[in-house]
């Protein structure tokens, strides 16, 4: 075994899964980088490293060191002092004020820090504020550096020990001491996996109960986030047994302690988390409710109502559009759906304009802040995203409306239903008061929730309640071979894809290309050059690149990386694992964050780069959000996503590939929703088979739900 010494200058490619590192580091007393492999999870370009282990010679990529242990470590040249405060890894200290300060103290810097800080005064441009913040962010480093000592040995890195100490604060080494498996609960990016480690290396027996208490609660959780609101028995006992590597009866024990301790409800065959299981059967309860109160539903002269509304608004509506008015004007609950240009947005026109003028007191809302936004433009009414509509406060703990504080409505109208997810919908319908009206507009054939359940399937397929299917084309809408393929898709038949005669601009184009490489090429080719160029569109704001996956050439995380050094090539970036942040980055946040009031989805700008203050500012929807560096991993780049992220949003334009190597992901509505999504334009880039295989499978996968089932047989709960 050999050590090294050296600054981390950069990392090449990081494994998310297995925490695997490539990275080159500039070791002391070498002209040239070094190449250094291994197990390094949470480094950051900057950091002085001790690495043990040993040179190997790769035959693609030559000597490398591949690491065994390693260990932060503090410079001990002025260059390296310099670099090292001026990487971000301080707060309050940025490049040109850690050259300032080095200038200043050479190498007693670190000492001056840590034992002198009042001597910084001396510092042009540090007074006492930025002395106080700088003595601050050295001691929590010092305090993560000892809990990093205790956790890198599990692959635990820096960025993740900060959000520990954060969390816990000084009792961070005894409470991870104490119960492991806190971290995969409490700390966003460190699973069951990372903290049964730790368990095991702490001496926690694999086969203790306890242990697999968690394991299952873990494996419930995954499931949840696969969309299922509860999970079969029998199956869950075997991935259960599976995933822990222990008998079954011990699984078995685990489950019936989750049960009587609440933690997890049986019903018959079915687990559920416990608050999945109050939020479904309240949920279907609650519903129920509403269309029961019969007293509440208007009498009101339709005919009449709906020439004057015609009149109003220059348009007339077609039949289903009436009786889709007629049923949300007097209806208790109501769902309205359709594809692109069937007129559901004339329809929520025209209820808003009735029942208003009828004096009644009408609420506008969507899933997210993007649709909400559309459903404002586009009717005119102001509309609030559900979180905001319901008031959702993290210093109060939870919405503030319920059903003790209803929403102050005669009629309620939530657009994009079909992104709703059962515990989302089991909130809004809490705080919606009896005597109201609920009006659900979806499009059923997109995509279900990103979270569990399917909510509006089963609301439609249980029969309860009053549904309008719109299916007719409007005329406006027939000249866009978006509308007219994205129907044709839904219907299982092939797309229009031929080309345009010459000289004529369509809003649909299918490029056949059937190498995913040379697909990844052309996908370039149109975002910097020929879409903005014929379209007049901006390569960044406007276009969307839209992808079935995140692994592979044309998967999101490889076309993240294509796009944003083609579109944003500036060197000043903020590293977090593989992933680079600059200032222009389109980004998007991939967990909720009630603090910050930004959600799993919502795609934002980066404004400013504040490396004194560790600091990100995105923009979402003119809405400046500050980020910690160690807050990064709740963001990636959004130059391409995946089409399930896209739900409830519209873009200029989409390109999205279509490829034989998706071929586990291509699905009908899968397609269907990444079309829908264009507004102006569609460029589809792939093979025609993968295309047909996708239109052919119509059968999404099976998420566990018994909501139906509750609508239609009231089980009491």
């Amino acid at each position: 075994m050999e050590t090294i010494y050296g600054c981390l200058e950069r990392i090449t490619y990081y494994n998310e899964e297995t925490n695997f590192i490539v990275a080159r580091l500039q070791e002391k007393g070498k002209r040239g980088l070094t190449t250094i492999v291994g197990n390094l999870a949470g480094l950051n370009p900057g950091e002085y490293l001790k690495l043990t282990g040993r040179w190997v010679h790769d035959k693609k990529f030559g000597p490398q060191f591949r690491v065994e242990q390693y260990e932060i470590v503090l410079p001990s040249t002025v260059h390296g002092i310099r670099k090292y405060l001026g990487s971000g890894l301080i707060k309050g200290i940025g490049p040109e004020m850690a050259r300032r300060i080095v200038k200043e103290f050479g190498l007693a810097t670190l000492d001056v820090i840590e034992k002198s800080p009042a001597e910084l005064a001396r510092v042009d441009g540090i007074g006492p504020k930025r002395i106080a913040m700088i003595a601050q962010a050295w001691a929590e480093q010092r305090e993560i550096k000892d809990i990093m000592v205790f956790l890198q040995g599990h692959g635990v890195g820096a960025a993740h020990a900060a959000k520990i100490y954060k969390q816990y604060g000084k009792a961070a080494v005894e409470t991870v001491r104490q119960n492991p498996y806190r971290l995969a609960a409490d700390i966003h990016g460190i699973g069951f996996v990372t903290a049964d480690r730790i368990a095991r290396n702490l001496g926690i027996d694999p086969n203790s109960v306890v242990r697999a208490e968690e394991g299952l609660l873990y494996v419930l959780n995954e499931l949840m986030n696969a969309g299922h609101v509860y999970y079969p028995r029998e199956p869950l006992l075997d991935k259960g047994a599976e995933m822990l590597g222990v008998e079954r009866k011990i699984v078995q024990e685990a489950l019936d302690r989750l049960s009587t301790d609440r933690r997890v409800v049986v019903e018959q065959d079915a687990v559920y988390l416990t608050p999945f299981y109050v939020a479904e059967a309240q949920l279907a309860k609650r519903l129920l409710a509403l269309r029961g109160d019969g007293n509440a539903a208007r009498r009101v002269h339709m005919a009449q109502a709906l020439g004057w509304v015609e009149k109003d608004l220059g348009v007339r509506l077609a039949d289903r559009q009436k009786e889709a008015v007629a049923l949300a004007v007097q209806g208790k609950v109501v769902i309205i759906t359709g594809g692109p240009g069937t007129g559901k947005t004339t329809i929520i026109k025209s209820v808003v304009r009735i029942l208003r003028a009828l004096g009644l007191k009408v609420l506008l809302a969507a899933p997210t802040g993007r649709a909400a936004k559309r459903v404002w433009e586009s009717t005119g009414y102001e509309a609030k995203t559900i979180h905001r509509l319901l008031e959702f406060s993290p210093q109060k703990g939870g919405f503030q409306k319920n059903q003790e504080f209803p929403l102050e409505a005669d009629a309620i109208i939530v657009d994009e239903a079909s992104m709703i997810d059962t515990i989302l919908m089991y909130h809004l319908v809490k705080a919606v008061p009896v005597r109201a009206t609920l009006i659900l507009v979806g499009d059923i054939n997109q995509l279900p929730s990103v979270g569990p359940g399917n909510v509006l399937r089963d609301l439609i397929d249980s029969g309860q309640f009053p549904v309008v299917t719109l299916t007719e084309i409007f005329r406006q809408s027939r000249t866009s071979r978006i509308v007219v393929n994205a129907h044709r898709i839904n219907r299982g038949e092939f797309p229009d894809i031929r080309q345009p005669p010459p000289g004529v601009v369509s809003d649909f184009y299918f490029i056949e290309e059937e190498d995913p490489e040379k697909a990844v090429a052309k996908i370039k080719r149109l975002c910097l050059e020929r879409v903005p160029k014929r379209f007049g569109l901006h390569p960044v704001r406007d276009i969307q690149v839209l992808t079935p996956m995140h692994r592979g050439v044309t998967g999101v995380e490889n076309l993240n990386a294509e796009l944003q050094s083609l579109l944003n090539p500036g060197e000043n970036a903020v590293a977090r694992g593989h992933r680079l942040f600059k200032n222009g980055d389109k980004v998007m946040q991939i967990v909720n964050n009630y603090e910050k009031e930004v959600f799993n989805g919502d795609i934002g700008w980066i404004t400013a780069v504040n490396r004194e203050n560790q600091e990100l500012e995105v923009e979402f929807e003119g809405r400046s959000v500050k980020y910690v560096f160690s807050e990064l991993d709740e963001l990636v780049p959004a130059y391409a996503v995946s089409v399930h992220k896209s739900q409830g949003s519209e873009y200029p334009a989409v390109i999205m590939p279509v490829m034989t190597q998706h071929f586990m992901l291509l699905q009908r509505n899968l397609v269907y929703t990444g079309i829908t999504r264009g507004k102006q334009l569609v460029i589809l880039i792939g093979s025609k088979k993968a295309l047909a295989m996708a239109i052919k499978n119509d059968k999404p996968q099976k998420r566990y739900t018994r909501l139906r089932e509750r609508l239609v047989a009231p089980h009491g709960d």
